[in-house]
């Protein structure tokens, strides 16, 4: 039985990513922060697909937290075929000068360092088995910079490299890297950006059809699902409505 482990499980790109795993009959660590809608995920997918699940309640931006909950697991548990680094968010839209720095620390400690602390632990197991396949959850904002996108774009963009750099690190384990890099996904993104603000989360999907979270799992099952002998290293995905991070046709 193969087991996948996901962060940020309880919403969005996540839990599509559970639902498919779950689906295709894999075992799942699902870790997210919000207890109450972890729990009531996994027992919906424990329920639907009759499938083993571990839930564990950490923010990967706490080290020393994240860590002690992974080195935790069973030790069968942590015989790991895919880790999702899904955990990551985008909070304030502002230009440099008028940043709020707890806003920065978020998405620095989220998407870069929660990343590391996860991946650090995951990858020592996968390279003790000498098997493995990571995919991390880039940006288009990992490829190119937007106006008032500063800081999230910067740490794409060291997703990206990161992504790079444990394809190279993990080559001679056989272990596979993937980074997606998605668009417009219509999910929590935009009401996290805005810090909850409806209306403004709504007015950036307006006059066009986004993505999907099950759009980005179904490519994410697609890396995976690949023969041994095929990478497939980075995948950028946009909805038809957009050719760029800041170029959309609206209706």
């Amino acid at each position: 039985m193969k087991t996948a482990l996901i962060t940020g499980a309880t919403s969005g790109i996540g839990e599509a990513c559970a639902h498919l795993f779950a689906q295709q009959g894999y075992r799942l660590i699902l870790v997210a922060r919000r207890q109450p809608l972890l729990e009531k995920v996994a027992g919906h997918l424990a329920d639907k697909y009759g499938v083993e699940i571990s839930t564990l309640i950490a923010d990967v931006r706490n080290k020393k937290a994240i860590t002690e909950v992974l080195e935790g697991l069973p030790e069968d548990w942590k015989k790991i075929d895919v880790l999702v680094n899904n955990a990551g968010l985008s909070r304030g839209l502002d230009p440099i000068d008028k940043g709020n720095t707890d806003d920065w620390d978020a998405m620095v400690d989220t998407n870069i360092k929660g990343l590391l602390y996860v991946t650090k632990v995951v990858s020592g197991w996968m390279v003790a088995e000498k098997k493995g396949h990571i995919v991390n959850i880039g940006s288009i904002a990992g490829k190119e910079v937007y106006p008032n996108g500063n800081v999230y774009c910067a740490t794409k963009h060291a997703v990206d490299a990161l992504n790079k750099g444990m394809r190279i690190d993990l080559l001679p384990y056989g272990i596979k890297v993937t980074a997606i890099n998605p668009g417009m996904v219509e999910t929590e993104f935009s009401l996290v950006r805005f810090n909850g603000d409806e209306e403004k989360a709504r007015k950036v999907y307006d006059g066009l059809e986004p993505l999907f979270a099950a759009d980005i799992a179904d490519a994410i099952w697609y890396v995976v699902s690949r023969p041994a002998h095929v990478n497939i290293n980075e995948m950028l995905i946009m909805p038809t409505a957009q050719a760029s991070a800041t170029l959309v046709q609206r209706n």
